[in-house]
């Protein structure tokens, strides 16, 4: 599964603990490239009832060949998280789950698109990060928002066009124009690949849409597994004998 160096960045006690976790990841975290040749690329995504912050969490890893673009077979769990959801704590939410799909992988990819922030994050540690060290894998955060510091000019109108992302005086992100006049989407590094690597890459997978082909599959995968557990849950509850 890769290098899962301490069991609390998975599931810290409390939510101190896991501010005081997402601190010593961050600081963890490898900012330069060191990715590789590429042969497989993942992208993962979760998906949940809306507005239920306790329920169950589907998660999905989805592989393809490169640079062919062939997609494989995703991997997908569900599980109940051990953490709630809290604002800025998404990763202990959604991480477990996904560790678990990407367990089930018949071989690791070399890079993972994550659905969600890197070091845009106010303590440098979003979701792509933290899976970044748990896997031991290149990971690069792909948000549709963001949840901390500002762009710096707008980014100009055609694809490729980029500006930065600014979070007290650190550039934590680009927000990057994938498609001409579509609205920016924000990159950011995860673990083991920088900020322009990770636009460069990005750009790659996006094939002249707004969001990489990747993260659409693992998007569909996520909700496939989701709508596959509550037609199990409706047709459980039919076969329950009337008292």
């Amino acid at each position: 599964m890769g290098s899962l160096m301490r069991q609390d960045w998975l599931n810290p006690a409390t939510l101190r603990d896991a501010t005081a976790v997402q601190r010593d990841m961050a600081a963890s975290a490898e900012q330069l490239d060191r990715i590789g040749t590429v042969r497989l690329v993942a992208a993962c995504d979760t998906s949940s009832k809306w507005r239920d912050t306790r329920g169950p969490v589907h998660a999905a890893v989805a592989p393809a060949t490169w640079p062919d673009a062939t997609a494989l077979p995703a991997a997908a769990v569900t599980q109940t998280p051990p953490f709630p959801y809290v604002p800025g704590y998404l990763g202990f939410r959604e991480a477990p789950a996904i560790v678990a799909a990407w367990s089930l992988l018949p071989q690791p990819p070399d890079l993972l698109l994550v659905d969600g922030q890197g070091r845009a994050h106010p303590r440098r540690c979003g979701i792509a990060v933290q899976l970044g060290l748990l896997l031991d894998v290149p990971t690069i955060g792909v948000a549709k928002s963001l949840l901390c510091g500002t762009v710096e000019d707008e980014p100009g109108p055609t694809a490729g066009d980029r500006a930065p992302v600014v979070d007290r005086g650190e550039t934590v992100a680009l927000a990057l124009r994938t498609r001409a006049r579509a609205a920016p989407i924000y990159v950011s590094g995860g673990h083991r690949v920088s900020l322009e690597s990770a636009a460069d890459w990005v750009l790659r997978l996006c094939d002249g849409r707004r969001l990489p082909w990747p993260i659409r599959l693992a998007h569909d995968a996520a909700n496939a597994r989701r709508r596959a557990y509550m037609d199990q849950v409706a047709e459980t509850a039919a076969e329950r004998p009337e008292h």
